[in-house]
C-alpha cells in the first residue's frame, strides 16, 4: 500500500509538473499574436477585420477541438492527446512563418491549425488531466497551479516577443516560437492521466458511465448549462483585451512598449489572481467567487476606457484585469468536477471551454470589425462592459451540488 500510494503521488507529481510546462509554452505563444499585427498589416497588407478574424478562428478551432482532445485523453491518455494537438500548433506556426501569409492561407495557418493546437494544450485538457490525479480537497488548488504558470508564460512572452520583434522581425520570431513549441511536444510526454486503480475517489465511481450517458447528464443539469452562458463572457473579454488592446492604447498616443507592458502586467498579476482563486475556491462557494470576478472586470474596463489615457491608467488596468485574467478557470473547472466527479470532466471541461472559445471569437472579430467600421473599438467595450453584469447575474442560480449518482456511492 504504501509503495502504491509513493508510486502515485509520484505520477501526480510529475504530471503536474509537466502540465504546467506545457501550459507555460502554449499559452506564451498564444498570448502575443496581437503584438504582430502592425508587422502583418504593413507587410502582408492585413487588415483588422482579417486579422481579427484570424483570431476567431482560432478560438473557434480552440473551442471546437477541445472535446474532441479531451475525449481522447479520457479514452487513450493525456500524452497522447497533448503531443497530437502540438503537432498542429508546430504546423500553423510553421505555416504562417514560411508561406505566402496571405488570405485564405493566413486564415488556415494563424486561425484553424493554431486554434486546434490550443485546443489541446493550453489549459482544459493538461488541467482536466492534473484534475484527475487529485481528490476534491486540493484538486482546484493544484488546477490554479496550472493556470498560474501559464500567467508566468503570459508575464515573460510579451517582454521577449516585443524585443525579438524589434530586434530580429517577426519572421525569426514565429522561428523561435516554432522551437519552443517542439520543446512543449516533448515534455507532453510526462503528461499521464491515471489509470483505475490510481484515480481519484470519485473517479472511480464514473467507470460504468458511458460518454453518452455523461453528456445527457451534464446537458439535463440547470447548473451546467448556466455554467456554460457565463464562461462565453470570459472568452469574450480576453480575447478582446488580449487581441485588440495593443492597436487600442497606440490610438490613444501611447507606445507599443505600454501594450507589452499591460500584457506583460495581465501575465503577472494573472499569478497571484489564479492561485488566489483556486485557493478561495477550496475554502469557499465558486460560483460567488465567479461572480464577483466578472463584476470587478467590468469596472476595470470603465476605469480603463474612460479615465484619460496615460501609462498609469494602463498599469492599473494591466494590474486589474490580470488578477482577473485566468482567475475564472480554478473555480469553473472546479464546479464541473465537484457536480459530475473526473472520470469525463476532459471532455465536459471542454464543452464549458467551447462556450468560452465561441465567445473568444466574438471578441476578436467583433473587436475588429466595429474598428474598420465606426473606426474606434468603444462599441466593442461597451458590449464587454454589459456582458460583465450578465456574467455576474447568472452565476448566481448555480447549485454547487453532486449529481444524484455520486451521492449514493
Amino acid at each position: 500500500m504504501t509503495t502504491d500510494k509513493f508510486i502515485t503521488n509520484k505520477l501526480a507529481l510529475t504530471t503536474l509538473i509537466a502540465a504546467c510546462l506545457v501550459v507555460l509554452i502554449s499559452l506564451s505563444v498564444r498570448q502575443v499574436f496581437g503584438m504582430f499585427f502592425m508587422d502583418f498589416n504593413i507587410d502582408l497588407g492585413i487588415s483588422n477585420t482579417e486579422f481579427g478574424l484570424a483570431i476567431g478562428i482560432q478560438m473557434l478551432g480552440w473551442g471546437l477541438s477541445g472535446p474532441i482532445f479531451g475525449a481522447i485523453a479520457d479514452k487513450y491518455g493525456g500524452h497522447k492527446a497533448i503531443m497530437l494537438a502540438f503537432i498542429f500548433y508546430i504546423l500553423g506556426v510553421y505555416f504562417l512563418y514560411s508561406g505566402q501569409n496571405t488570405g485564405l492561407y493566413f486564415q488556415i495557418s494563424l486561425g484553424v491549425l493554431i486554434g486546434i493546437g490550443c485546443g489541446g494544450t493550453a489549459i482544459s485538457i493538461p488541467m482536466s488531466i492534473v484534475g484527475k490525479h487529485f481528490p476534491l480537497s486540493n484538486r482546484t488548488i493544484a488546477m490554479s497551479l496550472v493556470t498560474a504558470t501559464g500567467s508566468f508564460g503570459y508575464f515573460i512572452s510579451p517582454l521577449f516577443t516585443n524585443y525579438s520583434l524589434a530586434n530580429n522581425g517577426w519572421v525569426d520570431t514565429l522561428f523561435y516560437f516554432i522551437v519552443f513549441l517542439s520543446i512543449g511536444f516533448v515534455i507532453a510526454y510526462f503528461v499521464r492521466s491515471p489509470n483505475e486503480n490510481e484515480s481519484s475517489g470519485d473517479s472511480k465511481t464514473n467507470q460504468k458511465q458511458t460518454t453518452f450517458q455523461a453528456l445527457s447528464e451534464a446537458f439535463s443539469n440547470k447548473s451546467y448549462l448556466l455554467l456554460i452562458s457565463g464562461f462565453f463572457v470570459c472568452g469574450f473579454h480576453i480575447t478582446l483585451v488580449g487581441t485588440h488592446v495593443p492597436k487600442y492604447v497606440i490610438d490613444r498616443g501611447l507606445g507599443d512598449w505600454t501594450a507589452a507592458m499591460i500584457l506583460s502586467l495581465i501575465g503577472l498579476f494573472n499569478i497571484f489572481g489564479s492561485l488566489l482563486s483556486g485557493y478561495l475556491s477550496a475554502k469557499m462557494s465558486k460560483k460567488i467567487i465567479l461572480s464577483v470576478i466578472y463584476f470587478l472586470r467590468g469596472i476595470s474596463i470603465i476605469a480603463f476606457i474612460f479615465l484619460p489615457p496615460s501609462n498609469i491608467s494602463s498599469i492599473i488596468f494591466g494590474a486589474s484585469f490580470g488578477l482577473l485574467w485566468l482567475s475564472t478557470v480554478p473555480a469553473t473547472s472546479g464546479i464541473v468536477a465537484h457536480i459530475f466527479g473526473t472520470r469525463y470532466l476532459g471532455l465536459l471541461y471542454g464543452l464549458v471551454f467551447l462556450s468560452h472559445q465561441i465567445g473568444s471569437f466574438f471578441g476578436a472579430y467583433l473587436g475588429g470589425l466595429f474598428y474598420d467600421i465606426y473606426g474606434s473599438y468603444d462599441y466593442a467595450w461597451y458590449l464587454a462592459i454589459a456582458l460583465s453584469v450578465f456574467a455576474g447575474l447568472i452565476h448566481l442560480p448555480i447549485k454547487e451540488k453532486s449529481v444524484e449518482r455520486l451521492q449514493k456511492v
